[in-house]
């Protein structure tokens, strides 16, 4: 049986991270009044917070350090597979948001290797909100075409009334009450002038069937959504 795998501690870290700091010129030393790794180059305090896992906790103890050093790194194990997910990368941006700097140690067999995978400086938060102009666009087109307010802030695992569907029920609602009606008829009920012929060609959720050209009427699969909709008062 092959030996199982030595558990990883914060103070495997410290030889790593000290001989990095080193090698840029830096005087370091370790647990200097509860920081895990002090350094200081010229005028330049810097301070080294290490955790076995990126978390809150570190992250709370690196801006609290923030307040008597010049420049705070958190030092973190590099592992492969957390680098690629969602959480990850949005950890990367409170950190790079709090001016925090981020240090990978990678571990093979012997030796040990130490990478900046963020350099602390100074937030640009005009150009953050330049690079998600098209989300904040998406975002403000989406609530302004919405008309009522059926989504209960929060929720999850639960049917959104979006914009679309929003559309698409008020479609489905004259139908119910009209039987077959055209595209002309419907936008002069009051439907979407520029959605409601893609709504029905696409008829994405099955709700409608062509009886003709341009002319539409409900299934029962619409019916059936309509009444449940009804049911929860959102129609």
């Amino acid at each position: 049986m092959a030996e199982k795998e030595k558990k990883l501690l914060e103070e495997d870290l410290y030889k790593p991270v000290k001989e990095y700091l080193v090698e840029l010129g830096y005087d370091v030393k370790g647990e200097v009044r509860n920081c895990d790794v002090s350094a200081v180059k010229g005028d330049t305090f810097l301070v080294v917070e290490m955790k076995t896992t990126l978390n809150l906790d570190v992250i709370l103890q690196a801006v609290l350090r923030q307040r008597i050093a010049d420049i705070v790194y958190i030092a973190v194990p590099k592992k492969g597979k957390v680098l690629f997910t969602r959480r990850w990368k949005n950890i990367c941006h409170l950190l790079r948001r709090l001016e925090l700097g981020l240090l990978l140690v990678s571990f093979k067999q012997d030796k040990a290797f130490v990478e900046e995978a963020i350099r602390p400086q100074p937030f640009d938060r005009g150009k953050s909100i330049k690079l998600s102009s098209a989300k904040r666009r998406l975002i403000l087109e989406e609530f302004s075409k919405r008309h009522g307010d059926y989504n209960v802030g929060g929720s999850t695992g639960k049917k959104l009334i979006t914009a679309y569907r929003e559309q698409a029920l008020k479609i489905a609602a004259f139908l119910e009450s009209n039987g077959s009606l055209s595209i002309k008829q419907l936008k002069n009920m009051g439907t979407d002038p520029d959605k409601t012929a893609s709504i029905l060609q696409d008829n994405f959720y099955g709700w409608f069937e062509r009886v003709s050209r341009g002319v539409y009427r409900l299934t029962d699969k619409g019916r059936e959504e309509i009444a449940n909709y009804r049911k929860n008062g959102l129609v």
